[in-house]
């Protein structure tokens, strides 16, 4: 199914169907679009203040649970935008959301929908845009997402690139850099012999489980079958970059080269070593001189930790979300209260990889 918002490869999605997430259902419309239910938490996208505050009422460690609902999101959660199905109108797709799913479930969150996004062309902006029209009219309250980070690949240099920070951050991110030197990186395209020993997976998966750990939210895990499959496809154009310290693996990360673009997807830490070598800041650069040195024209970085990938120097775009409530008191309840459940772009000031 060819997508027309895709920044990385449709085999990734299929992956996804093939091998959902822990507590993840999944299943798609008539005309392709990805849909899964999965227990939601519906304080996970709250402003700080209100989550407080509902923390804090009486009782809460008892009758919290009721606030976690199985929800149908519409998307997928190993793509950057929702894969909306090239040749089919925003109006019908709206209308086949709201047949299929409008009834089914007390909320519905069609995620992640690109907003005149620098990295898509004007079609495939123009049907996001139509179909957030379409499900506005149809009830669906719109919200901002999370930022995408971004970085355009128009410097011939780290040097000039690093130029156009501040000081202060130069100073810090050349120190960071230092690293470097101690560590041995090898890219591995997927599908690369070592991927087929099951151990090898294994201690990847293992690294994978330590960044997942540490995350401040937990949505989806992924399972071991599922990097299997990724690290095996070698018709994905994936590339693994491993970071070993003194022969040890200490950190992974899985891109995609698509569309003239480095699409930066999953990693993998070992802690504390990933940050004794400043893993971190070290890879993200790595990254930016592979997309340079391959004519690649923009490095695509992801919506996880938007204030430090602002810091490292990206530009972000945001995401809207689509959501419906079954309940029409609960959805007027909603239109007041959406801002409240908005992601916020981020400033770099003041944070540190």
């Amino acid at each position: 199914m060819p997508y027309s918002t895709a920044l990385e490869p449709d085999a990734l999605v299929g992956h996804f169907l093939a091998h959902p997430p822990r507590g993840f259902t999944v299943r798609c419309t008539a005309s392709g679009l990805p849909s899964f239910l999965a227990p939601f938490d519906l304080l996970t996208t709250a402003d700080e203040a209100l989550r407080r505050r509902i923390c804090r009422l009486p009782l809460y460690s008892w009758w919290g649970r009721l606030l976690c609902w199985r929800t149908r999101f519409v998307g997928c959660t190993v793509s950057e935008y929702a894969p909306l199905p090239a040749q089919v109108s925003p109006d019908t797709l709206a209308r086949e959301l709201i047949d299929a799913y409008g009834r089914e479930r007390a909320l519905l969150v069609v995620k992640d929908l690109p907003q005149d996004s620098p990295l898509l062309d004007a079609a495939a902006n123009a049907q996001a845009t139509a179909l957030a029209t379409a499900l506005a009219a149809r009830g669906f309250v719109l919200l901002e997402g999370m930022p995408l980070a971004w970085v355009p690949i128009d410097f011939a240099s780290i040097d000039e690139y690093l130029g156009r920070l501040s000081a202060a951050r130069r100073k810090d991110i050349r120190r960071k850099l230092r690293a470097r030197v101690n560590l041995e990186v090898e890219a591995l395209p997927t599908g690369a012999p070592p991927f087929s020993d099951p151990n090898v997976v294994a201690q990847y998966y293992a690294l994978y489980l330590n960044v997942h750990a540490q995350s401040a939210i937990h949505f989806d895990l992924l399972g071991q079958d599922f990097f299997a499959r990724v690290l095996q496809d070698a018709s994905s154009a994936g590339v693994v970059f491993a970071y070993c310290h003194d022969g040890r693996l200490i950190g992974w990360n899985l891109c995609y080269v698509h569309a003239g673009k480095l699409v930066d997807k999953y990693v993998g830490f070992a802690y504390p070593d990933a940050r004794d070598h400043n893993l971190y800041a070290v890879s993200w650069m790595h990254n930016l001189e592979y997309a340079r040195t391959h004519g690649l024209t923009h490095y695509v970085a992801g919506w996880t930790d938007p204030q430090v990938k602002a810091y490292l120097g990206a530009r972000l775009n945001l995401t809207r979300h689509a959501v419906y409530l079954r309940n029409p008191l609960l959805r007027a309840l909603f239109r007041h209260l959406a801002t409240r459940f908005e992601g916020e772009a981020a400033s770099p000031a003041g944070i540190r990889p």
